[in-house]
């Protein structure tokens, strides 16, 4: 049986301290960053994901959860893409408790990489056929990360044609402080686009004038340039 200690011990013997310089600019991990605090080793994350399909069948869901709370950055990725891949592989009972885990431990999901890595691949699929009102409480947290968790969920019920929570969300989060809210919702309302062109210009035509301007960027990054500059200059 794998535990906690082999993972690290392998992703320790694929640390690289040159590139942790990198990753910690990259992901603001410096004094004033909303990464403070938090410690890289300089795992390249392709290699994150090998260990991870070699050791997610055999780590256990409790060892699993001991690796998130690591200060490392990269224990915490590696734990979560276990996760996700135990997620999908898992019945009912084990993916509600891995939901359940995740929720419990948004605190140490605190940077936009472990969001993505996970909200759109385990929250969101979990609410997929049952009640969401978990994202509204999300979406009011005091932690960038819960809010951007919640918003990111909603990537599972775009991908069956379902955009009633990604508006709902952005909605609420038009005005929200932080930009990487701002970007997270701009990518959905994005995704929207990618499959219902009309849909999402509809609510960008009652918002955009009150959107920040990196979230209606990324939600209008692929319209045609004409189009992106009628929306930046509010000629639409």
């Amino acid at each position: 049986m794998a535990t906690t200690a082999d993972v690290r011990r392998e992703l320790a013997g694929l640390a690289d301290p040159r590139r942790a310089e990198g990753v910690s600019r990259y992901l603001q991990m410096f004094p004033g960053g909303y990464g403070e605090g938090d410690r890289a080793i300089g795992v390249p994350v392709p290699d994150q994901r090998r260990v991870a399909g070699r050791y997610w069948r055999d780590l256990s869901l409790a060892d699993t959860a001991t690796l998130l709370t690591s200060d490392v950055h990269e224990e915490r990725l590696t734990s979560l893409l276990i996760l996700v891949r135990k997620f999908g592989k898992g019945d009912e009972r084990e993916r509600g408790d891995i939901f359940r885990l995740v929720l419990a431990n948004t605190g140490r999901i605190d940077n936009w990489d472990l969001v993505d890595s996970s909200a759109p691949y385990i929250v969101g699929p979990w609410l997929i056929d049952k009640d969401r009102s978990v994202l509204d409480r999300l979406a009011g947290s005091s932690l960038v990360w819960d809010r951007r968790i919640a918003v990111m969920a909603t990537f599972a019920f775009i991908k069956v044609g379902d955009f009633h929570w990604t508006f709902r969300l952005a909605e609420r989060l038009l005005r929200d402080p932080h930009d990487l809210v701002h970007k997270a919702v701009g990518w959905m309302l994005r995704e929207v686009g990618n499959r219902d062109r009309t849909a999402e210009e509809e609510f960008l035509a009652r918002h955009h004038r009150a959107m920040p301007r990196v979230m209606l960027r990324y939600a209008i990054e692929k319209f045609e340039p004409q189009r992106r500059r009628a929306y930046l200059s509010g000629t639409v």
